[in-house]
């Protein structure tokens, strides 16, 4: 089945594919690689391969099997537009998304010139947010720049791991952006003015903001265990995120 997520922006995950490889800076200390060694370790189904890319045609009907309306996280352990994924796979899970309607899906993904091309060929369901990784400079806000051109109900950011101070955005076209640090032994530092600043100007633009944690570095430059830095950002948790059903 998917499962419950403790991911703050979501509610549950559905993971119709598993494993990835890396693109970028984002990916050095992949929490999904980490967590499927661990869970290939103790013997989880579905995980057999490890981080290997893997296809799982056997969930691909999941979320039908749910009619409570639920957020759903597509594909919390890998990329759905990984270069290696078919595309007839990638129709068949779109296919389901819509077929789900009482669902609303979030699809993020650091490949952003394939999701460009699959969605300008293909559309994107009214119950699918489309987002994009922007974890620095180099990397990040060229894919900004792509899904600002994707015809989405909610285009989103997710600038987790913030790995540097990304100054003046064009946010033109974007709805919602999540904020985090970087958790576990080699996290890299973040800090505050970094979030403050992209905070100031999603409020300009109107962009909802949602801050997701910390991270192992707290706001005082202290390494220390996420769950002790918290997600308090100028006295209070940011929460906010466009309405997530039809």
């Amino acid at each position: 089945m998917s499962a419950s997520s403790a991911i703050e922006w979501t509610e549950h995950t559905w993971n119709p594919t598993t494993g990835c490889t890396k693109v970028s800076s984002g990916c050095r200390n992949c929490y999904a690689e980490i967590m499927a060694r661990r869970l290939k370790a103790i013997g989880v189904k579905g995980y057999e391969n490890g981080f290997i890319l893997t296809l799982h045609p056997d969930r691909l009907t999941q979320p039908l099997n749910r009619k409570k309306p639920t957020l759903y996280f597509v594909n919390s352990m890998s990329d759905i537009f990984h270069e290696d994924i078919p595309d007839s796979y990638i129709h068949d899970v779109f296919n389901i998304i819509k077929k789900a309607q009482q669902h609303t899906f979030q699809i993020l993904t650091k490949r952003a010139i394939r999701m460009s091309q699959f969605l300008q060929l293909n559309g994107v369901p009214e119950n699918a947010w489309i987002g994009v990784t922007v974890e620095n400079r180099r990397h990040g806000i060229p894919r900004i720049d792509i899904l600002r051109n994707v015809k989405a109900p909610v285009r989103f950011l997710s600038m987790e791991p913030l790995l540097e101070d990304l100054g003046h955005l064009n946010l033109t076209n974007i709805d919602w952006i999540i904020v985090g640090g970087e958790s576990g032994p080699k996290a890299r530092l973040i800090k505050p003015e970094w979030v403050k600043s992209i905070k100031q100007q999603c409020e300009k633009h109107n962009i909802s903001f949602f801050f997701k944690q910390w991270g192992c570095w707290g706001i005082d430059g202290k390494k220390r265990s996420k769950k002790l830095n918290g997600r308090l950002l100028l006295g209070r948790i940011w929460d906010n995120k466009p309405v997530p059903f039809n």
